[in-house]
């Protein structure tokens, strides 16, 4: 009898889209115990996690969206957001249903909460999304729109077939993930984007019902223990997170735990889902956070969602030109010689090809076709 599994076993996909799951254990009384969140869900045969999307059958855990997405779309990679990874460039998004946080301001609270698995719309393997992704001419592809810590044997595998063709891989989460799970997720992605959703536990568990430190954990350990490039965002609420006080302890713990050279984004939040009393973001928190991160040292700071170029742009520490003009995500200006200012030769964070991309701010929806053969349209 097997009462652990770390990682996933090779298992074939069924034809409902379930696929035997790893990281978790089988308690003395049957029931099986999730250990790829913090949640530490314990489930009866039949029951599903918090997320939804992981079920124990048959005292074993599966996935039940494996290959089931909610669409797919190509983007600027300063969507997700990005500022530092190969800049301009085209990035094949797509996510699943499910989430393993209860965030009262989810802003794709469609997707996340979704328990409509079987009403999914799209369906691709890791293969043909690689591929799709390559004849796209995207230069990577992100796993964004819902979590995919709570999928992550499904991303696993598309980064594995995307590496094969050299495409990159982009996990955009909320870094709420245990130790077990950790390394192997994120040996095969590139980048990733962290939502920092706010600097106390008491936002944490009021907000989104989940809990701060294994979110510290993470950035703690993608800056010291990985190869990752990865970035910062922070959703500013008025009336939540936005105290000028809690954005300085934050802005201090990043200078001291991830380092000066990581990008944070400051973005404004809009009223949706369960967190309609209050108004949108002002632009001028989002200015005053800024300017309190770059006090505390962080280089790298923007604005987003709002109408901000000035803000938007990334200035060389060293001497201060604009090396990457934006307005919102549009590359309007690009001053770098390979990694480095092209000024004063001073080295910018981050992973850059000899020139910018040219996608621009499309967005351009795309299907894959059904059954899974030729190319995405």
């Amino acid at each position: 009898m097997i009462d652990f599994v770390t990682l996933p076993p090779d298992a074939t996909v069924q034809p409902d889209g379930s696929k035997l799951g790893g990281w978790w254990h089988r308690q003395d009384d049957g029931r099986v115990v999730c250990d790829l969140c913090p949640r530490t869900c314990s489930l009866k045969d039949g029951d599903r996690g918090f997320c939804f999307v992981r079920q124990n059958a048959g005292g074993r855990m599966v996935l039940t969206t494996y290959g089931k997405s909610t669409g797919f779309c190509v983007d600027p990679i300063e969507k997700k957001p990005l500022n530092h990874f190969y800049p301009g460039t085209s990035v094949l998004s797509f996510g699943t249903a499910g989430c393993n946080l209860g965030c009262k301001f989810c802003q794709n609270w469609s997707i996340s909460k979704s328990k409509e698995i079987e009403a999914l719309s799209e369906r691709a393997t890791p293969e043909q999304i690689a591929i799709g992704a390559e004849s796209l001419g995207c230069k990577s592809v992100a796993f964004t729109y819902n979590d995919p810590v709570l999928w992550a044997e499904y991303a696993i595998d598309t980064a594995r077939a995307c590496r094969e063709r050299g495409i990159q891989s982009v996990a955009v989460t909320a870094g709420y993930i245990t130790p077990a799970a950790r390394e192997p997720f994120f040996e095969v992605m590139d980048a990733a984007n962290v939502d920092l959703k706010g600097f106390t536990e008491e936002f944490y568990q009021r907000y989104t019902l989940s809990h701060l430190e294994p979110v510290l954990d993470t950035l703690r350990w993608l800056a010291h223990e990985s190869a990752v490039w990865f970035e910062i965002t922070n959703l500013v609420i008025p009336q939540a997170n936005d105290d000028p006080g809690e954005l300085k302890r934050m802005c201090d713990w990043l200078l001291a735990h991830v380092g000066d050279a990581v990008p944070v984004h400051f973005t404004a939040f809009h009223p949706d889902f369960r967190l309609q009393d209050r108004p949108p973001t002002p632009h001028q928190t989002l200015i005053q956070a800024r300017e309190i991160a770059l006090a505390a040292g962080l280089k790298f700071v923007y604005t987003g969602n709002v109408v901000d170029p000035g803000r938007q742009s990334t200035d060389c520490p060293g001497c201060g030109t604009k090396v990457i003009g934006r307005d919102w995500h549009r590359i309007t200006s690009y001053r770098m010689t390979g990694n480095r200012c092209g000024s004063c030769g001073q080295v910018i964070p981050g992973r850059f090809d000899a020139a910018e991309g040219r996608w621009g701010r499309r967005r351009m929806p795309v299907q894959f076709p059904s059954p899974l053969e030729g190319s995405p349209k």
